[in-house]
């Protein structure tokens, strides 16, 4: 009956182990995650809002999970270098002007990471090395 309860007991500690675990992919995804909520508070929230909802007819929303999907590749490049142009997010159309910013590509990775997984989207992670790839890609 001992050696019964002591291998029951032995079976749950490395099921509880195991369930602590988590996977690299997990791990930097969370890392982007939290960093990017930082990025995102610092530099975005002033203009697309704490919630992400923009500002009504003059800066878009960031919740529009299809538009970031289609766009992924340049997303990089419209932090980087700005936006300048007519879009259209949630059938609205939006034409004003995106200023240019100065992050790194870690923190553009980061931020993309966080916008891309806040507001109802689900995108996944952005790494550093994608960034740098869409950066090289802007035109």
């Amino acid at each position: 009956m001992k050696l019964k309860a002591t291998g029951i007991l032995a079976a749950l500690i490395l099921i509880l182990y195991l369930a602590s675990c988590e996977s690299d992919a997990g791990i930097e995804f969370k890392r982007y995650y939290s960093t990017g909520a930082l990025v995102y508070q610092t530099h975005c929230q002033n203009c697309h809002a704490a919630d992400g909802q923009g500002l009504s007819d003059l800066i878009p929303p960031l919740t529009d999970s299809s538009y970031l999907k289609n766009n992924k590749g340049a997303l990089a490049c419209f932090i980087k270098s700005g936006l300048m142009g007519p879009i259209t997010i949630n059938s609205k159309a939006f034409d004003d002007v995106m200023p240019a910013n100065d992050l790194s590509p870690m923190q553009i990775a980061q931020v993309l990471t966080y916008v891309g997984n806040s507001f109802g989207n689900k995108l996944n992670t952005i790494n550093q090395q994608q960034v740098e790839a869409d950066l090289g890609k802007c035109r």
